[in-house]
């Protein structure tokens, strides 16, 4: 069947090319994510092993000395409740930072994701050399997002928190707690789901906090339910896989070895088995997560910008580079060689994805 544009698919996605040179619909984008980190498994679960080691590693350093030993024995009802409220505020914190981490991760494979939408090779460590020059804004932008959405969370909550410090009637703080909490997920989800597309952003346009921010505002417009939908589904799967088919070997080892003993020993060796069975289950499915982050970006430029049809018109397609004719290798452009004027040509690569005033190529438009 002809693409959107009338060229065929088997020109838009040539074999061997994981992401698709048009708008993608929600399975080819899960199918992209999960295509990018079988063609680039050194790459990308390289840096998601890093990214989950050090958010796995922190969350068990303070479950450790956050329960305490009375809470680990559990053996009154004050104490099972102030566990359980510990074991509460650390999995909140360790949700939070794996989200920062899905964020983080992101902003990495975007330029990976984006080369190989463009049909550019991509040379060993090309995703560092990319996002090296926006790695503050990148950590500036992911922390923004999650702030803002964690902001409007707690927001809606404040008077439920005054009424319980205050200790007035316990009905007005049921009914500040009814309807703060409602009200509060709600504002978290719409304003992640906003400003989620800002961290591809900051890196591929190198754009400012702000301005990625902004951008993030104007590719979703219109297109917030289909964002919600998509990123639904991925965490879907994440859950499915990182909660249930990876960890169940290192329940079933925790179990085996330390389920009836006690003491500090036995509580470090399980808890450092669950380490590293978080490790490896979120080393797998954050990647995936982040590949979608980045597709649903490429797919928002295409569809609401025409991107793909303004990079055919200027002969940057992945069926028009190989034959360019310019005497200018695309190996050289990914693997960052100097031209003879001194111009880098990985910024030929960043240049694609700027956005601003440009003298205007027939041919050019956006997709419904």
């Amino acid at each position: 069947m002809p693409g959107p544009d009338g060229r065929d698919d088997d020109v838009d996605a040539p074999d061997g090319q994981g992401v698709p040179f048009r708008p993608m619909s929600i399975s080819e984008m899960l199918d992209g994510a999960i295509a990018g980190i079988r063609r680039r498994p050194r790459t990308t679960l390289g840096l998601s092993v890093a990214i989950s080691t050090v958010i796995q590693v922190t969350s068990s350093i303070a479950a450790y000395f956050f329960i305490g030993d009375e809470a680990r024995d559990e053996v009154t009802p004050d104490v099972l409740l102030e566990s359980l409220g510990a074991q509460l505020t650390l999995t909140v914190l360790g949700l939070v930072l794996s989200a920062y981490g899905i964020l983080l991760l992101s902003g990495l494979l975007a330029p990976i994701l984006g080369r190989e939408l463009v049909g550019l090779p991509i040379a060993p460590r090309q995703a560092w050399r990319d996002a090296r020059p926006r790695l503050g804004r990148l950590a500036a932008t992911a922390a923004a997002v999650m702030v803002i959405s964690l902001g409007a969370l707690v927001l809606p909550l404040v008077p439920f928190f005054l009424l319980i410090a205050a200790d007035v009637n316990p009905g007005f703080a049921v009914l500040a707690g009814f309807l703060g909490f409602p009200i509060g997920i709600g504002l978290m989800v719409w304003l992640y789901l906003l400003y989620v597309l800002a961290v591809p952003a900051v890196v591929l346009e190198r754009q400012t906090v702000g301005g990625a921010l902004r951008r993030a505002v104007t590719l979703s417009k219109g297109r917030w339910f289909r964002t919600c939908g998509t990123l639904l589904l991925a965490l879907l799967i994440t859950v499915f896989m990182g909660f249930f088919a990876l960890r169940i070997p290192f329940l079933f080892v925790q179990l085996l070895f330390f389920g009836d003993s006690s003491g500090s020993e036995s509580t470090m060796g399980a808890l450092a088995v669950d380490t590293v069975g978080r490790i490896v289950s979120w080393s797998v499915v954050l990647p995936f997560d982040a590949g979608v982050i980045a597709l649903l970006y490429m797919d928002r430029r295409m569809r609401r910008e025409g991107f793909d049809l303004d990079l055919r018109s200027r002969g940057r397609s992945p069926s028009a580079l190989p034959a360019r004719g310019d005497g200018q290798a695309a190996g050289d452009t990914a693997a960052g060689d100097t031209a003879g004027d001194g111009t880098d040509r990985e910024d030929e690569f960043i240049d694609l994805w700027r956005t601003g005033p440009q003298p205007a190529r027939p041919g050019t438009g956006a997709h419904p």
